[in-house]
Order: C-alpha cells, then structure tokens, then sequence
C-alpha cells in the first residue's frame, strides 16, 4: 500500500521546511510529508548560502518579501511559535556602489521606491561613503546606496532548524527520500512517485526541490525555465583589514563582507551558465582573476591575502528573470512550485512558506500579494526583471 498525505512537500531545505511550517501551523492536523534526498544537507543551497538579507531589491514584491522576513529572522523564536535560538543577525547593511551617474539615477529612484515600504536605504555620496568606511577608495564612485537598518547576515542552519523543528511539534513528518516523478491524472497532481520504488499519494503537491525541481516538471511535461548556477565562494585572511564594522559590498562584479575576523567574497564567473547538478568542483582560479585586483583597487588593507578556505553553492536559477517562481501550475489542480530563487531563496524563506501555504489551504495569497512572481509570467514569457540581482 502506498504511503498517503494530505500534502508532500518535495525538498525538505529551507523553503520546504519553512511550508511545511506554515501548513501546519495553519491548519494543525493536515498530514504533511516531506521529502528530502540528502538529509545531511551537505549539497543544500540552504547549507551552503552566504545568509545574508537586503531590503534593496528593484522590485516592490520582493521588498514585501523583505521586510517580512527581516521581522522574522530578528525575532525568531517570538515569531516561530517555538523555542528557537537566535540568529544571531548582524546588520551591517549592504553597500552597493557605483561609478556611473545613470546607475546613480537608478539607485535614487529605487532608494524612494524601498523606503516607501518601510526600508531604511540612504544613497550616499562618495565622501559620505568614506566618512562612514574610511578604508574605502571612492574617488572612481558616483554613490553609493546603503541600508542602514534591517540588513545584514544570520545563522542560515538555525533558520532552517528552527522551521523544521517547529513543523515537527506540529505533526509534520520529514523522511528521507528522493522524488523521481510528480505524478499526474485527470488534470491534477496526485502522487509523488519515488526513486527506487513506491509512491506517495497525495491531496496536494509543493515542488520545491531547488535546482532538481525543473527536472521533476520536465517529468511531468511541464518547462520550468530554472537551471543549477555554479557560485565559488572564498574566504579570504587579509591581516591588514580588520573592518568588522563593513557591510556586505557590492562592487563591479563581486561582493564582500566580513565573516570572524575573515572576509567572504564571491563573483559571478563571465561565462556563468548551466553545470550539473551534481557538480560542485570549485573555480578556484576566480579569486586572483577576477577578485582580487578589484578588491585592492577598491579597499586598503587587501595587499597581503589569503585564500583559506571555500566552497561551491548552487543557485536555482530562472533563466527568464531571475525572480522566484511560485504557486500554483495553471491547469493542474493541486500542484505548488517554489524555485528559482536564483541566490535568494534563504532570506526569502520565511514569507515564501507562508504564501505557498495560504495558496494550498485557500487558493489565494492572503497576507502578501506575491502574484507578480506567479507562473502565469513564466508561460507568457514576460519577465518581471530584478535590477538589484547579487
């Protein structure tokens, strides 16, 4: 006899942890089954973020998304519901600069966009910006766009522990397991079947497998445009630096921001496209190629580094706008996607748990309008393009 739930979240990372959460704090009773395939989540884009958080995004829903998931990060056990440990934010704020008046524009533009939603973004000028981060070289700036409240970086593993352990006491059951198909009948979704035999029935299904989730639609005969981008992130000892006030800096093509007495920094190679999801070999020859003479044209301190350590992360990439893609397929009753994150998925987690929820149990967005990043745009080609992508 096959195995039964009233929903199967596929992907038990932080934004299936996070619905699995909401559904049944939602709904207490609901049978919720979530699958994960590596239960050490030694390969999870969860596991392997850089954890940060940013009000500044070019689009006003990914703002919402935001300023939700600030409140909640900071206050986790209050808003969880459930003994929790802290997440131990720092809110350093992120830095953006540049050295072009029409960025510059934009920059100003946007800065009165997040602040109307209740962001704290300054656009500053290059002496402002070396007032506040004396290190800094800005003579080549035009400005820069700061948060100076409600950004910064958090504990990622005790975000995702926290909502698991939450959805738990609530009944939710998390197994091992990997989805191989979402199957389909009579034009809804009715079961996941699973790798190496037996299947799930199920009333609903949630495809929030990360960078396995357009595969398991392309099973089902749908075309999720989200492919794995690979992202090597170095961290970097550099004895001359000790700036632990620094905020996460966004800079001609790579960012940075302090991490214990170290530094955190990444870029995105310029022939990014599509690895296997299996691969994870790090592009080491990215830092002294494509980082480090930026960083010391751009920072004192930079001349003696090293790399000590580093890793490779995943992004769930939407090749149409790299904005997530969430809620219900159009035309198949009782599927939910979540993916395409394309590096924001952590941060975002929280209120994205809470909308795919209320689509499952109302068939609407209640709290949060998160329409704009609906299915339909993806199936009629039309992007809802992120200026602001890290």
């Amino acid at each position: 006899m096959p195995e039964t739930a009233d929903v199967v979240v596929i992907g038990g990372g932080v934004i299936g942890s996070a619905c699995a959460y909401w559904l049944t704090r939602m709904r207490p009773g609901l049978r919720v089954t979530v699958l994960e395939r590596d239960t050490t989540y030694a390969r999870a884009a969860t596991a392997l973020s850089v954890a940060s958080v940013r009000q500044q995004f070019s689009s006003a829903v990914n703002v919402a998304i935001s300023r939700f998931g600030i409140d909640f990060i900071r206050n986790f056990a209050e808003r969880l519901g459930h003994p929790a440990g802290d997440l131990g934010l720092r809110e350093n704020g992120y830095l953006f600069v540049t050295a072009s008046p029409d960025n510059a524009a934009t920059m100003a533009e946007l800065a009165s966009m997040q602040n109307a939603l209740g962001a704290a973004t300054a656009v500053l000028t290059p002496e402002a910006i070396l007032a506040r981060f004396p290190w800094m070289t800005v003579d080549d700036l035009v400005a820069g766009s700061f948060g100076t409240r409600d950004e910064g970086w958090f504990d990622n593993m005790g975000l995702l522990h926290g909502f698991r352990d939450a959805a738990r006491a609530q009944g939710a059951v998390f197994r091992r397991g990997e989805a191989a198909r979402i199957d389909l009948a009579g034009g809804r979704a009715t079961a996941v079947g699973l790798a190496g035999g037996g299947r799930i029935d199920a009333g609903a299904v949630v495809n929030a497998a990360g960078t396995r989730a357009a595969a398991l639609m392309r099973e089902a005969g749908l075309d999720l445009p989200v492919e794995p981008r690979k992202r090597t992130v170095f961290v970097i000892d550099a004895p001359n630096a000790r700036h632990p006030d620094a905020p996460l800096l966004i800079d001609r093509g790579y960012y940075l921001r302090p991490e214990q007495g170290h530094w955190i920094t990444a870029t995105v190679p310029d022939d990014d496209g599509p690895c296997d999801v299996d691969d994870f070999e790090p592009d080491l020859h990215l830092f002294e190629e494509a980082i480090w003479e930026r960083l010391y044209a751009r920072a004192r301190g930079f001349d003696a580094v090293k790399v000590i350590r580093h890793w490779v992360g995943h992004y769930d990439y939407n090749r149409l706008d790299q904005n997530a893609v969430l809620g219900p397929w159009p035309g198949t009753s009782g599927l939910y996607v979540a993916s395409g994150f394309s590096g924001h998925g952590l941060q975002q987690a929280p209120a994205i748990g809470r909308g795919l929820a209320e689509q499952v149990l109302t068939g609407a967005w209640q709290t949060l309008d998160l329409s704009p990043l609906g299915v339909d745009r993806i199936l009629a080609g039309r992007p809802l393009l992120e200026r602001a992508v890290v």
